[in-house]
């Protein structure tokens, strides 16, 4: 498909991360096997290091900003989200090593199954069980069970998230709401041997989502994620290597008339009973018969803004992986992925994605492209 890069499932993506660190720790999990082409070097000690919203493609474009990191850039240095390409999505891929339609977080929002409400996965509606959404072991379960010594480095307040219990279960945790606290923890973890540490910073996502990618406020907080990277290297043991990836890229959606209000147009509100996704990713939700009408009456209204397919065709391409039954209804009967910077917004159901500058969740090259950063 023009314009978009399909996900490198079973190759580069997010989901082989852990079973890549898992051969190179000399740890035999079951189902992991042979099964993934990424490899890594062997080590008693990996950490990984995720920055929310690091595409390699931005990386490369300014270098200037993040000397260290980009030395460790190279064409083979690089992989892909999955698809969605969204910080749920992508961290339920990273955590159980299993692609989206196995895992089923399918979204930052996607309908919960015989109801016409949507659970928002960064959230997490207290009335859903993170357990039953995604019942599958962690891989940070199967590692530690399997006698490794598996440490998340977090945020306080992430740490009985709902997303985090579905994705990330398993293991200690090290709260750690400072660049100090955080490298301090994860030196401390890589002394054991063996061990996975884990350990997220959210904050360059958040500055793109508010000012863009291309403001000033987005390069210097670049600046100091290199730096935090670049101190984590130097500070620990010799035996561990550190791996730095990320969850998705970005792009501005700033120009005013490639931001679609999809309330400004009652026909979109045909035959749908309920919108999910997000703005550069869109589940639509459809009355029943209504699936073939709603698909054909978008592709006329997005034209080249986006590319609609319904649910059967995006899985026929592989967006999502193998689905499982449980996961099916998850997605969208439509789904619908922008082009180049459009967005398609919602003012009633998602104002506040309105304020939003950068975005990120359909299959461009720069949204879909992530490093994996090896030193």
């Amino acid at each position: 498909m023009t314009g978009f890069l399909d996900p490198a499932y079973g190759d580069r993506s997010l989901a082989d991360v852990l079973p890549a660190v898992a051969s190179a720790l000399g740890t035999r999990i079951p189902g992991w096997e042979g099964s993934r082409s990424l490899a890594l070097p062997d080590s008693p000690a990996y950490v990984v290091f995720l920055v929310d919203g690091l595409g390699s493609d931005l990386l490369a474009a300014h270098r200037h900003a993040a000397p260290y990191l980009a030395s460790l850039l190279t064409p083979e240095s690089t992989g892909t989200a999955g698809v969605p390409s969204t910080t749920a999505t992508s961290l339920t891929s990273l955590g159980t090593g299993l692609t989206p339609g196995g895992h089923g977080v399918v979204g930052f929002t996607s309908r919960v199954p015989g109801s016409d409400r949507l659970l928002n996965a960064l959230f997490w509606d207290k009335d859903v069980d993170p357990l039953q959404w995604q019942p599958h072991t962690t891989g940070f379960q199967s590692l530690a069970g399997a006698g490794v010594h598996v440490t998340t480095v977090n945020k306080r307040e992430f740490r009985t998230s709902g997303l985090t219990l579905a994705a990330q279960r398993g293991g200690e945790w090290v709260n750690a709401d400072r660049v100090g606290e955080r490298i301090a923890g994860a030196v401390t973890s890589a002394t054991v041997r063996p061990s996975l540490t884990y350990l997220y910073d959210g904050d360059l996502d958040w500055t793109g989502h508010r000012y863009g990618i291309a403001s000033a406020q987005w390069l210097q907080q670049l600046a100091i994620i290199d730096a935090e990277a670049e101190q984590l290297r130097d500070a620990l043991p010799s035996h561990a290597r550190l791996l730095v990836v990320a969850d998705h890229g970005m792009v501005d959606a700033a120009r005013a008339d490639h931001r679609i209000d999809l309330d400004d147009d009652s026909a979109y509100r045909d035959g749908v009973v309920l919108l999910g996704g997000e703005a550069r990713f869109r589940h639509v939700y459809c009355a029943a018969g209504a699936v073939g009408d709603v698909a054909a009456c978008w592709r006329d209204l997005l034209g080249d803004a986006a590319l609609v397919v319904t649910r059967d065709e995006a899985i026929g391409y592989g967006w999502f992986g193998e689905v499982s039954p449980p996961v099916l209804p998850r997605l969208g009967d439509v789904v619908v992925a922008a082009r180049d910077d459009w967005g398609m917004f919602s003012s009633v159901d998602f104002p506040y994605e309105l304020r939003l500058v950068g975005l990120h969740g359909s299959l461009t090259p720069v949204e879909m492209r992530i490093p994996m950063l090896l030193d």
